[in-house]
């Protein structure tokens, strides 16, 4: 009788081992992102940590910023992760979203063919550039679609006065698609295009094209990450969530991000307060 009791014990023994595992597998968050901070490379190398840090799996959904700003206002996420701090803040100020801070930064970079038709390659002014563009009709495109760098690309089109609208399908072409396949369309193109420097450093398929612009200060790229919402949406895991955001701002994931290197060029600049001046704040 010894040996059947104690084979039922194995299987007891195992069968809620086998719960255990799969309950240790379930645990994840779902983080709301944009396409540089996943197609940069960024991601994969950070995340690890925090996981075997923590036991928490992050799924990353990596879509434009505005994208990933509806998805968590339908609270399709337990945290956001994006670089328009505008539309950051309103997410906050709607009650989307339980506080924002900043994260990260690098900068955007107009890049082009090294034949620049437009001859923009010796200007640190990216309105001056654009409109240099405009005035060619040089080929321009655009990501289009309401990412954080098209904010960014169309906020600088208005400063330069320059309708972009006007010129759709014509001189400018937009994409509707992330920075990788954009930057695609610009190569086969021969066109000029705005990017994240982060992108741009970690693309393989630069071929002729260089960075054109940089260094204006207008092309600071600001990164901010925020808990979705729990009393918004109640199936937001807010303590999971908020487990990596006190990683990504705290020391470790600080130091994670400054490590992440290209060929020895850092392609984010970890810049989150110290929690005792968060605290303060």
């Amino acid at each position: 009788m010894r040996i059947p009791l104690m084979l039922a014990g194995l299987a007891l023994a195992a069968g809620l081992n086998a719960v255990d595992q799969a309950a240790a597998d379930d645990r994840f968050i779902i983080v709301q992102s944009t396409t540089s901070t996943q197609d940069s490379g960024l991601l994969d190398a950070i995340l690890p940590a925090f996981t075997e840090a923590t036991g928490i799996a992050v799924r990353v959904v990596a879509v434009g910023t505005g994208q990933a700003i509806k998805n968590a206002r339908n609270g399709d996420g337990d945290v956001l992760l994006v670089h328009a701090r505008k539309d950051e803040e309103a997410f906050v100020a709607d009650g989307e979203g339980v506080e924002r801070f900043d994260v990260m930064y690098n900068d955007f970079v107009l890049v082009g063919p090294s034949a620049d038709p437009a001859g923009i390659g010796s200007s640190k002014d990216a309105v001056a550039a654009l409109q240099a563009i405009a005035a060619k009709a040089a080929p321009f495109v655009s990501r289009g679609d309401d990412s954080g760098t098209h904010k960014k690309e169309q906020a600088l089109w208005q400063a330069a006065g320059i309708d972009v609208a006007a010129a759709s399908g014509g001189w400018y072409r937009e994409t509707g698609s992330g920075m990788g396949p954009t930057l695609n369309t610009a190569l086969g193109m021969q066109a000029y295009a705005l990017t994240d420097r982060a992108t741009w450093l970690s693309y393989l398929n630069q071929q002729d094209f260089r960075i054109l612009v940089e260094g204006d200060p207008r092309l600071f790229n600001q990164y901010g990450v925020i808990l979705v919402s729990p009393a918004r949406h109640p199936t937001v895991k807010a303590a999971d969530g908020q487990a990596f955001i006190d990683w990504l701002l705290g020391p470790d994931g600080q130091a994670a991000i400054a490590g992440y290197r290209i060929n020895g060029q850092p392609l984010f600049t970890p810049n989150a307060q110290p929690m005792a001046l968060r605290k303060a704040g």
